[in-house]
């Protein structure tokens, strides 16, 4: 028997439900200050094909504007219950370009995680604030959005210093400089009727065209009603290809090493 895999299996249902929780909250802020946000990623597809969460899914993931997401940023400290905390980089040093909702109650651990740094580690809902997207495409968007995303990680991953790290430095510094370049490029020279993550977010060269996203409409996820993309299917789609179908079953796992959903009992 695999006891840590048994173990997260049996805590996946708690952690979705607390997670559930962070984001009653997060959409109670947002419709009390009018801040549009909406389902994303696999959270919109499990709302979509499981009128929930994806059953082996443990993060549920939002979107908000640039402008919005930088609203939510200033308001959501003074309105968040206690034991809810709002994680950014410029809050805590996560070396994760990511704003998150975390609930301090509880542990969650990714394969990524530092434990060097002191940073937040319950589980949370991710936020992640979209710009305007230039009318260029996908291959270009994928190009360079994921030469972007590849070189920022590295930039910001923590180093041992030798020559190779120096050479690192410089060779991935000079890649994400050229890479900011054309997009700036193209930004300019196009229009821009897209929307998507921020470039160093966006690896996969996915781009939504405004319309499949506003007006934005509502959905139902786990039995309560959130804002959603105004053209559900065409978002899946451009984000999943064939999104009704289901994995093969060994691709259906919890993404985290290690869940808690409670640290110390809640009365």
């Amino acid at each position: 028997m695999n006891y840590l895999e048994e173990f997260k299996n049996k805590q996946l249902r708690r952690a979705q439900l607390k997670q559930l929780s962070i984001l009653e909250e997060i959409a109670r802020i947002c419709d009390k200050h009018d801040i549009k946000y909406w389902l994303d990623g696999g959270t919109m597809l499990g709302a979509v094909r499981h009128k929930g969460f994806i059953p082996w899914d443990d993060d549920i993931d939002i979107a908000m504007t640039e402008e919005d997401a930088n609203r939510f940023a200033e308001i959501a400290p003074k309105e968040l219950p206690e034991g809810l905390v709002l994680q950014t980089p410029e809050t805590e040093e996560t070396r994760e370009p990511i704003m998150k909702v975390r609930d301090l109650n509880s542990f969650y651990v990714e394969g990524n995680e530092d434990f060097s740094l002191p940073y937040s580690k319950g589980l949370f809902v991710d936020i992640f604030p979209m710009i305007s997207y230039p009318n260029v495409s996908r291959k270009f968007c994928k190009k360079y959005g994921r030469n972007m995303s590849k070189c920022y990680s590295i930039l910001h991953h923590s180093h041992k210093y030798s020559w190779r790290a120096v050479a690192e430095f410089f060779y991935f510094g000079a890649k994400y400089l050229h890479s900011k370049l054309m997009w700036k490029i193209a930004f300019a020279t196009h229009k821009c009727d897209h929307i998507s993550n921020r470039l160093i977010n966006n690896g996969y060269g996915v781009m939504h065209h405004k319309d499949t996203v506003f007006p934005l409409s509502t959905i139902e996820f786990e039995g309560k009603t959130f804002s959603a993309p105004h053209d559900p299917h065409t978002f899946l789609t451009n984000i999943y290809g064939n999104y009704m179908q289901i994995p093969p079953k060994e691709k259906q796992v919890v993404h985290s090493v290690f869940i808690m959903p409670e640290l110390f009992e809640e009365h």
